[in-house]
């Protein structure tokens, strides 16, 4: 039996309930392993995700950043933004999530990654996140990606990731088995 960790001070604990918890899911696709041969300039992958207060919550307990902008309603309501906000490095994970299950897949290694912060992204929102492969720089087998996270058409994050991608040729054409 597993135990929920205690809430954080003014934070509600996630719901048991099993249609929010639904609500809450990220549109997770299947893993997918492309080589640095398999991409070309201009490929997009994207996911949504609707952020809850337990992934907020959650995320604060990772990192330890429990900033209370992120996690009480009452600290909140007194700034600018009137309620709580997800971490912008939550949002940015996001992209992270793309990278490693879908463009490139599994077996990319990030090299570098910028990210302009625009508009809050507030508990409740949905997420799209859009990579896009800008470059490809085959003597390191790498790519240059265009990230942008947007909520109802706003960019609220924008970046662009440079990551080193598996070659067919090292890999001797054997996609990897995943097994999680």
């Amino acid at each position: 039996m597993t135990r929920a960790a205690p809430a954080l001070e003014g934070t509600p604990r996630p719901s048991n309930n099993s249609s929010v918890n639904q609500r809450f899911r990220m549109n997770l696709p299947p893993l997918r392993t492309l080589f640095f041969e398999d991409l070309s300039v201009g490929m997009t992958e994207t996911l949504e995700k609707t952020v809850s207060s337990s992934d907020v919550v959650g995320f604060a307990q990772l990192t330890g950043d429990r900033n209370p902008i992120h996690l009480s309603e009452h600290f909140a309501a007194r700034t600018s933004f009137g309620k709580r906000i997800a971490h912008g490095l939550y949002t940015a994970s996001l992209i992270s999530a793309v990278l490693g299950t879908r463009l490139p897949g599994p077996g990319a290694i990030y090299i570098s990654q910028t990210l302009n912060f625009r508009s809050p992204v507030k508990i409740g929102d949905t997420v799209v996140v859009t990579v896009t492969v800008r470059e490809l720089i085959p003597e390191k087998s790498r790519a240059r990606l265009s990230c942008i996270c947007a909520v109802e058409d706003e960019v609220v994050l924008d970046g662009e990731a440079l990551v080193k991608v598996p070659s067919e040729r090292t890999a001797k054409g054997k996609r990897p088995m995943i097994k999680l």
